[in-house]
């Protein structure tokens, strides 16, 4: 099964090189030259990486088959993605992101909407929930606010803070964020989608 580890961005200067949203703790080790990438997509690819190199904070990505800023331009929006083979599953308190993605988002008994992704911040990862009105949501994916995710049985449990939906609603990411961290712990990948296996963790130190 694949795992999504990278979405690529804007072309970056005219050598073929893009900016891409990192998903995973471990991109030293995903995007070293000659590692070959699944991209969805599969039209655009397979990709093989050339080169990888930070600025600032942001990871650019250079690729074997892209020559151009013109070719790099036709890559924005994609995903890429590796094995799941390839990566250790030896963390019980994580999940890829396919396995989030589709579970009903319950508080107590009442279904409130259904995950639908998840956002990647350099603090903390955040579920993205999409409730009755079609609404996007971000919920700090935190202990204290999500603790149980059951895969098995299709949904995950929400205790929100009082005003959380509506707060981010109206406000984003940042509110998100700042109830995250007023709940009193961080989430432990600061990727999302792969802590060096593919999956997203919470912290569930107090």
């Amino acid at each position: 099964m694949q795992v999504q580890i990278a979405r690529i961005g804007k072309p970056h200067g005219i050598r073929g090189e893009v900016t891409v949203q990192v998903l995973t703790d471990a991109p030293d080790e995903r995007f070293t030259a000659g590692t070959q990438l699944t991209v969805d997509p599969a039209k655009l690819g397979p990709l093989t990486v050339r080169s990888a190199r930070w600025n600032k904070d942001i990871l650019l990505l250079g690729f074997e088959e892209i020559k151009d800023r013109n070719q790099a331009e036709t890559l924005r929006g994609a995903r890429l993605s590796v094995d799941s083979e390839d990566a250790d599953d030896d963390d019980e308190d994580a999940w890829y992101e396919h396995e989030l993605v589709g579970l009903e988002a319950r508080v107590g008994t009442e279904v409130v909407g259904k995950v639908v992704g998840l956002s990647t911040l350099a603090v903390q990862d955040l579920l993205l929930i999409e409730n009755a009105e079609g609404e996007e949501i971000l919920v700090p994916f935190v202990t204290e606010i999500v603790p149980e995710v059951n895969v098995e049985d299709g949904y995950v449990l929400l205790t929100p803070p009082p005003g959380l939906f509506e707060l981010n609603r109206d406000s984003g990411s940042s509110a998100a964020t700042d109830a995250g961290s007023s709940a009193g712990t961080n989430t432990g990948s600061s990727a999302g989608t792969d802590t060096g296996s593919g999956d997203a963790a919470r912290d569930t130190e107090a």
